[in-house]
């Protein structure tokens, strides 16, 4: 469910646009007024700010912003501007580009969004860097991380609810065996993971703990320093509770040896308008304190202004 709070009348896109304009012109930069306008509006309606602004004024809105913001402030701006399947092919490519084995944001991108979804970043991703995200992938990447990873991200799934009990009881079987024979990267589980729909997934891993007792990804914890294994953990939590990962993801980002600026930025802007009150509950039930004040205590600023904006913080 989204936190993003769209008020009830939206004005013209027009007079948003020359809001915006108003905000990069004179002395210094309006933050407030450029927090109320993309702060307040969904992807679609961004979208369409973003080309009335282009066309009204011959400059693309990224660039403007890129011109008068800086830091934190900048990064959640420019992230929540691009249109979803861009700001995808956006933070794949970063992720490509500084790839190290524990880095998860490919893991993400395609296996929280949905199938369709994950069509439209790589066809976002061929336009903006004229080349596919699977070339990108598999020339970084080596070894099982490019095994899991390249299936992953050439992934179409079934998007229905279908399940097949049968397939799933028996599926559950070999995804044991495997596990068991610490076969962690073999064919098969591949094969499962990366073809799979999530519904047939979530029932394969239900049969799974019922038959053997334990959750997969508990399984999966035999070695905690086998960074392999950390990213086939987090395919699995992202397949089938995202909700509960991405709340993980905040709490690593949140805590007392300093913000990860960067993981707190990506899942508030990727997720505002996803299932963002989801993980707000989560998190406060898991470490006893709401979200918008852990960000409180944690970031200052614009930047806090805009996270707690988008995750629907209301003033008391």
């Amino acid at each position: 469910m989204s936190t993003l709070c769209v008020p009830a009348q939206v004005p013209p896109v027009s007079e948003d646009c020359e809001q915006l304009h108003k905000a990069f012109s004179g002395w210094g930069t309006n933050e407030d007024l450029i927090i109320s306008i993309l702060g307040r509006r969904n992807a679609s309606q961004r979208k369409l700010i973003r080309q009335c602004y282009a066309e009204t004024y011959g400059e693309d809105l990224l660039k403007a912003l890129d011109k008068e913001l800086s830091n934190d402030f900048e990064r959640v701006v420019l992230l929540l501007a691009l249109d979803p399947p861009e700001r995808d092919a956006y933070l794949a490519n970063e992720a490509t580009k500084k790839w190290t084995a524990s880095n998860r944001i490919l893991v993400e991108i395609c296996c929280t969004r949905s199938p369709k979804d994950l069509i439209l970043a790589r066809e976002a991703y061929h336009a903006r860097y004229k080349k596919s995200l699977e070339e990108d992938v598999a020339y970084h990447t080596k070894g099982d991380f490019r095994k899991l990873l390249v299936p992953l991200v050439s992934s179409y799934r079934y998007s229905g609810d279908d399940v097949n009990l049968h397939l799933a009881k028996s599926e559950a079987k070999i995804l044991r065996e495997k596990i068991t024979a610490k076969e962690y990267s073999c064919d098969d589980i591949i094969r499962i993971l990366t073809t799979r729909s999530k519904a047939q997934i979530n029932a394969t891993l239900n049969q799974y703990k019922n038959e053997f007792g334990n959750d997969v990804n508990k399984d999966l914890k035999e070695d905690p320093k086998d960074e392999f294994l950390t990213l086939l953990r987090a395919a699995v939590k992202c397949l089938v509770y995202p909700e509960k990962y991405f709340e993980k993801v905040l709490r690593l980002a949140i805590n007392k040896l300093g913000t990860d600026e960067g993981a707190l930025t990506r899942v508030v802007a990727t997720r505002a308008e996803v299932d963002m009150q989801a993980i707000k509950e989560i998190y406060e039930k898991r470490n006893s304190v709401p979200l918008d004040k852990a960000i409180c205590k944690d970031t200052r600023g614009d930047y806090e202004k805009m996270l707690l904006t988008l995750i629907g913080h209301v003033e008391e």
